[in-house]
């Protein structure tokens, strides 16, 4: 059977390609995973409790868009964290965010943009779940470059207007993944604006949001509401994954315009990937209690701190600014992967299977991703290794 055209130029995906790099080599020493984002902190102790109480609740279907109760308690959630009014109206739960993140663009982008091709705007290096979306919708992906030189955020205005003028989305992350970087609140009302002028919307993934190490990262919807932004133009996409370590549980939210859910939750009735109803009463607890929520960010706070200390003799080094993932620049990420595993047994993520070359440049071929999820000693353990290894 023919495969879609459209699915068949995909490059493929990260993990297999690693795996392709470097499992025909033996590790060099112990194995210390440091490439999936997968976190690996105690999830929130009273969750085994609520669901047992309400076990009974998969013998039930559950409610497409979420229960009253859950959207109550993320409304409540948002209007605490950025002091922005979103009922639940606007709100949809989702099976985790990369389900609303491709979504989304389905229900969202149209066919054509004042009568030509649309343009899905990606930042390079990207969560990969982008560029698919782009491709499934039948938009043109344009992948802006992350780099050092643009603060690590991609500068969408610099684009030419003719460009501009065919968006129909415009993603970005926050924590960004893989660099760590935090979009301030001017560069996020500049977007908004160019939003608004080009007559696009922002698709703003902010998975990482509440992993960070100074002040708390600003959200699209409180600068959007600050600036006087329409609801309309601003999505956005959270999970419980990082911010309560349930990567497994496979619950999050998209909000928006109520316009913009209306569509969301219309497409959602007809291909149906509601979370089953004990995990919503799950997630309705989860997304209502913050002690846990700082007792992680502690844990990441003291794993900061250590690849400062770690790192502190190696003047490439930059630290992150949110989100549990560190960026190195090597000369050649794929080479540095392979010579770190080969004699140390540390696994990293070149740089270069997280982006995509785009005018003969891939921004991430100079980098490796290093997951900071591991217990803090082990993660230490590797932190040096890879110090020794790849900048002694």
């Amino acid at each position: 059977m023919d495969t879609p055209e459209r699915f068949s130029n995909l490059p493929e995906y990260a993990f297999p390609r690693l795996r392709k790099l470097l499992d025909s080599h033996p590790a060099g020493g112990e194995t210390i995973n440091l490439t999936i984002g997968e976190p690996k902190h105690a999830m929130p102790g009273f969750v085994a409790g609520v669901l047992a109480e309400n076990m009974a609740g998969f013998g039930k279907y559950p409610p497409n868009d979420g229960t009253p109760e859950l959207l109550d308690a993320i409304s409540g959630w948002i209007g605490r964290r950025y002091k922005v009014d979103v009922g639940p109206e606007r709100i949809m739960q989702l099976n985790g965010t990369r389900e609303g993140l491709f979504n989304a663009a389905i229900a969202l982008s149209p066919e054509t943009k004042n009568g030509r091709k649309p343009v899905v705007l990606i930042p390079n290096p990207f969560y990969q779940v982008y560029a698919v979306a782009a491709v499934e919708v039948g938009a043109e992906p344009v992948f802006v470059p992350a780099t050092e030189e643009t603060g690590f955020l991609p500068d969408y205005e610099a684009l030419p207007a003719e460009i501009l003028d065919r968006v129909t989305i415009a993603y970005l992350c926050s924590p960004a993944n893989p660099q760590g970087s935090v979009a301030p609140r001017d560069y996020l009302a500049r977007l908004l604006h160019l939003a608004e002028k080009h007559d696009f919307r922002l698709f703003s993934d902010e998975c990482y949001a509440e992993i960070y190490r100074n002040a708390p990262p600003p959200g699209a919807l409180e600068v959007a509401a600050e600036e006087g932004i329409d609801p309309e133009r601003v999505v956005v996409f959270n999970s419980l994954s990082k911010r309560s370590n349930l990567p497994g549980l496979r619950s999050g939210f998209v909000a928006g315009g109520t316009e913009a859910v209306r569509l969301m939750r219309r497409l959602r009735s007809y291909t149906g990937a509601p979370v089953p109803l004990p995990l919503q009463r799950v997630s309705e607890r989860v997304w209502s209690d913050e002690a846990h929520v700082i007792e992680n960010r502690a844990l990441y706070a003291e794993k900061y701190r250590d690849a400062e200390e770690i790192f502190s003799g190696v003047n490439s080094f930059r630290m992150p600014e949110g989100g549990f993932f560190l960026w190195l620049p090597v000369e050649d990420g794929e080479a540095a992967a392979l010579k770190l595993w080969t004699e140390t047994g540390v696994r990293v993520l070149p740089g270069a299977y997280l982006a995509r070359e785009a005018d003969g440049f891939n921004p991430g071929k100079g980098y490796i991703r290093v997951a900071l999820v591991a217990p803090r000693e082990e993660t230490r353990r590797g932190l040096i290794q890879l110090r020794d290894c790849l900048y002694t």
